[in-house]
């Protein structure tokens, strides 16, 4: 690989918030390694993270429609600025989302036309998507012709491998990965406060009433112990007056707060808490380990099937069963500090296998197996259906229950 200059480009929907940093790391650490690294997103408006504008500042980086939604454009000028863009920089593996989104399914289709490697990165289990048996059908032919998936983790590999078992292409992993270094304070608390931080969008997929419903049992219960939710959304007011209505007197809804904040608030907790009807990962997660949380989350959350070790660095619970969810924000709160502290120590290591130089180090091995293999060319009814869809980019499905 050293030998010859391989071009890589990385292409979604939209490409900001976690994956900002992502992009840099790689960029600088693919160049090391003689590969070229180009970032295209398609869309600058119309996605749940748009309050950040795109950044075009960088070469290798690039935004087609950067005050547009997907919405307000037609799927033939998509594709024509998609296609134009790729083939101007021509490289020879593409990167994008799954195939239900325009970026999976137009990355795909150039992909195949100019017989370049596809790899396809996903964080949604199939089991967690409601499709019919022929909209499924239709997804899984497509996404076959795919030549590497990108996973979070091996715990995905069930649901994929029973999909995809008789094709030739293999699984990676570790993309969903943040800058763990900017939230590990190094010098932790010695003694515990009492305060559980819970962050999330204030929408109905995070589930805030039932743990407002549960923390209030806490608070008759316990003297000492706070809630603090950070997080914006149209749910907020709603919220409020939920709290108000049910007296809690020992929780603090802060809305957002500016994000190289967030960290001192994490590192001002005793544990995380996350309640939510689902989470194709969960980021969020991620944060609060690498600040040293204890985690206690939903077992909706897939980051929880790989990040918590139950009893080591937290609790599960169902999102449904408020009285499970009461019984483990006691359980944890009634630790003594040493087992606190442990389960602190505990959520550092096991997110340190999670960080930038791993997903560095993934892909570069999979670029290195692509390079041995030649990409695989569909038959003709998987041919035509690449050819006919266009992907889609609706995520109302992120908010709701």
């Amino acid at each position: 690989m050293h030998n010859t200059q391989l071009k890589v480009l990385i292409l979604h929907n939209d490409l900001r918030v976690y994956w900002k940093h992502r992009l840099i790391f790689l960029h600088e650490f693919l160049r090391s390694h003689r590969i070229d690294f180009y970032a295209i997103e398609i869309f600058g408006k119309g996605s749940p993270y748009d309050f950040e504008d795109p950044d075009n500042k960088e070469p290798w980086k690039d935004c087609l429609f950067p005050h547009h939604s997907y919405n307000e454009l037609s799927k033939s000028k998509i594709k024509k600025k998609v296609f134009a863009k790729l083939s101007e920089i021509n490289p020879d593996v593409v990167i994008a989302g799954s195939i239900v989104f325009f970026s999976g399914a137009l990355g795909l289709r150039w992909a195949k036309i100019n017989s370049k490697q596809f790899i396809m990165f996903d964080d949604a289990k199939p089991s967690n998507v409601k499709r019919n048996a022929f909209v499924q059908g239709i997804k899984d032919l497509i996404t076959s012709q795919i030549d590497a998936l990108w996973l979070p983790s091996d715990d995905y590999d069930k649901e994929y491998s029973l999909l995809y078992k008789k094709r030739n292409f293999f699984f990676f992993y570790g993309y969903n990965c943040i800058d763990n270094k900017v939230f590990n304070i190094r010098q932790r608390k010695s003694n515990s406060n009492g305060k559980i931080v819970c962050v999330a969008r204030l929408v109905p997929i995070k589930n805030i009433k039932n743990l407002l419903r549960a923390w209030k049992f806490i608070e008759e219960n316990n003297s000492s112990c706070e809630l603090i939710i950070i997080g914006d959304g149209p749910l907020y007011n709603e919220l409020n007056d939920f709290a108000k209505t049910m007296g809690l007197q020992r929780m603090k809804l802060l809305g957002s707060v500016p994000n190289e904040q967030l960290p001192l608030y994490l590192y001002d907790a005793d544990a995380f808490v996350l309640p939510s009807w689902s989470e194709s990962w969960g980021l969020v997660v991620n944060e609060a380990m690498a600040a040293g949380l204890p985690v206690l989350l939903s077992n909706k959350i897939n980051a929880a099937n790989t990040l918590l070790k139950e009893g080591v660095n937290g609790y599960s619970f169902s999102p449904y069963d408020i009285v499970q969810l009461q019984q483990k924000l006691t359980d944890f709160i009634n630790l003594p500090d040493t087992s606190k502290k442990a389960m602190s120590d505990n959520s550092l290591q096991i997110i340190n296998q999670m960080d930038y130089d791993n997903m560095g180090r993934e892909l570069l091995i999979a670029l290195g197996k692509l390079k041995q293999k030649p990409g695989l060319r569909p038959s003709w009814l998987p041919f035509i259906l690449i050819n006919f869809w266009h992907g889609r980019y609706n995520t109302d499905g992120w908010n709701s229950i």
